[in-house]
């Protein structure tokens, strides 16, 4: 459409191509909800009043809503491809999600950020792309590729990649690291997203003066609080195993709402369906007591503001007619949603999407090199009866650790796992070059009494992390995500009870949304029969091997002591 059909629609010249009419509009600029027509052309918003158009719908007294934005989310997280998770969002109204592709980045490196981008093509929702700042995360693992500033600058010529995604390294921001700055210099001035957890005093002063403009990690109202004064933008986090909402909503004001986002980070497909996306978190927000207006406003025209996004965010002339109808503003129920001016939900429906293609084809990324039973084994000194080692406390809905010292039994001269006392094994087998680097570890909150649970969802390099309380179980899950070219599984006595293929990149699943559901439910079940006691165990199980955020992690190269960033020995001193 030229813009002179488009001026002549919005004057009242000519009918619009579409008008909602009986709308009650929640305005997000000026932060109040009136009455008004809003008709659209192609796939902008012309006018707000009273207008014709050549297509009417009457909305009956609900309500229009900018389109829902996610701020940051790493889409892998859900374990659908790219169409089906944005068909599934787009159904809760959101229409835009800002993605860190940084778990395919770690596994397949620059082919892994082309695949999201291509994959994004023609789906209902808008997916801007932020490129990922640390593959590998940390030196204390090995990923599938490691992505420096010479890598990832061809990408910003992409009009879908917006900034950098969350700098995860603080401690090489801080120390003024060459690649760390290299990276910060390559965007200019684009957005730069952060990642500091419990970074307080002059090293988050350091951090922000980077250019760093928001962070995604606090889990505490006085955290928030530090980084807020500093200048940055606060993503409020809900996801499946981090959910930072109540902690942070009572710092949200009149005054302070600009500065805030709503963001999911990482929550899977079972969650998506059972609780919904960013609607899900303007709910919980004005169950909390926000005002409704507010917690819209950060759903929508904050996220838009902060990223440059000029034409999302709001229902105004010139603005993407990307929107959510609801019921009220109350339950926020989505009955019908606009992306771009096309209907593509309605009533928890998709609609169908023609123009969406398939995605391209990866190649395989399971790598491992020939496993062997004993190469799990856990060496004890010689004539030992029992020993003392560095434990990993698992939390739930939590992705940091806590850390113990433990006492294990030892047999045949091997430290054993203590089912009994709720402490398991941690093997991490690395993936992506054959190498037979195998780190081990000890974990406890997983709540197993037998067998053994597998995933080549491991962040942030995506190894092969298996939990289990002994080796025959952890080596036979291990192999069995091997055959099925990565994804999840659970055994014991070396039967496989259940499992899921994840063929994308050992990461997502080529299956719907609720075809998903149903195996990964089956899995959970097969999870509670041999104990597990956490509500996420999986999700729980990726985070062991993130080597940047907790007190003890595991990678394929040993155990990490995170806060004094180095590798440790597993066997504590006597």
């Amino acid at each position: 459409m030229d813009l002179k059909q488009r001026i002549d629609m919005a004057a009242g010249r000519i009918p619009a191509d579409l008008v909602l009419r009986n709308g009650r509009i929640v305005n997000v600029l000026s932060c109040e909800v009136h009455e008004g027509d809003v008709a659209i052309a192609g796939d902008r918003i012309i006018g707000i009043g009273a207008y014709e158009g050549r297509e009417t719908v009457d909305l009956r007294g609900q309500y229009i809503c900018p389109g829902f934005i996610d701020g940051h989310v790493h889409i892998e997280s859900s374990l659908l491809s790219v169409p089906e998770f944005a068909r599934l969002v787009s159904t809760r109204g959101t229409t835009a999600v800002i993605a860190d592709p940084h778990e395919l980045a770690n596994v397949m490196g620059i082919e892994g950020v082309r695949f999201v981008l291509t994959s994004s093509k023609f789906c209902p929702i808008h997916v801007f792309v932020m490129l990922s700042s640390c593959v590998p995360a940390s030196p204390f693992e090995s990923a599938g590729a490691e992505l420096g500033a010479i890598d990832l600058e061809p990408l910003l010529s992409d009009r879908w990649v917006i900034g950098l995604a969350e700098m995860m390294d603080y401690p090489g921001v801080i120390a003024g690291s060459e690649a760390c700055l290299e990276k910060i210099a390559m965007v200019g001035d684009r957005t730069i997203d952060g990642h500091a957890p419990g970074l307080t005093g002059r090293d988050l002063c350091a951090y922000v003066a980077a250019g760093i403009a928001s962070d995604h990690e606090c889990i505490s109202a006085g955290e928030a609080r530090e980084k807020l004064r500093l200048g940055l933008h606060i993503m409020i986090r809900e996801g499946s195993q981090a959910r930072n909402l109540d902690a942070l909503l009572p710092l949200v004001t009149p005054e302070t709402a600009d500065r805030f986002m709503f963001v999911t980070d990482d929550k899977d497909v079972e969650d998506l369906l059972d609780e919904g996306h960013i609607d899900h978190m303007v709910r919980r927000a004005v169950q909390g007591g926000l005002n409704p207006l507010l917690a819209v406003k950060i759903a929508s025209l904050n996220t838009a503001n902060y990223f440059g996004l000029r034409r999302l965010g709001a229902v105004a002339p010139g603005r993407l007619a990307s929107l959510a109808i609801v019921d009220d503003l109350r339950d926020f129920r989505v009955r019908r949603v606009y992306h771009a001016g096309r209907l593509v939900a309605q009533d928890g429906a998709s609609l169908p999407m023609p123009d969406v293609r398939k995605p391209p084809l990866l190649r395989s990324s399971i790598n491992v090199k020939w496993l062997e039973p004993d190469q799990f084994a856990v060496p004890a000194p010689a004539g030992e009866s029992a020993c003392r080692a560095h434990v990993i406390q698992v939390y739930e809905n939590r992705i940091d650790t806590g850390r113990t010292v433990e006492t294990l039994p030892v047999r045949d001269g091997a430290v054993q796992a203590d089912p009994q006392h709720d402490i398991c094994k941690l093997a991490v087998i690395e993936r992506h070059q054959a190498s037979g680097a195998t780190g081990m570890g000890f974990v406890r909150g997983f709540g197993l009494r037998c067998g053994a649970i597998a995933s080549s969802i491991g962040h942030d390099a995506h190894n092969l992390v298996v939990v289990g309380t002994n080796d025959a179980d952890i080596f036979a899950a291990a192999v069995r995500l091997v055959k099925l070219r990565g994804g999840l599984s659970v055994v014991r006595d070396g039967q496989v009870l259940a499992e899921v293929a994840l063929p994308i990149g050992g990461l997502m699943s080529e299956l719907d949304a609720t075809a998903l559901r149903g195996q990964l439910h089956a899995l959970h079940a097969a999870v509670s029969t041999i104990g597990g006691t956490l509500r996420r165990p999986f999700m729980a199980l990726s985070f062991l091997t993130l080597s940047v955020i907790g007190e003890l992690k595991v990678t394929d190269q040993g155990l990490v002591d995170v806060g004094r960033f180095r590798l440790i020995d597993l066997l504590a001193q006597q």
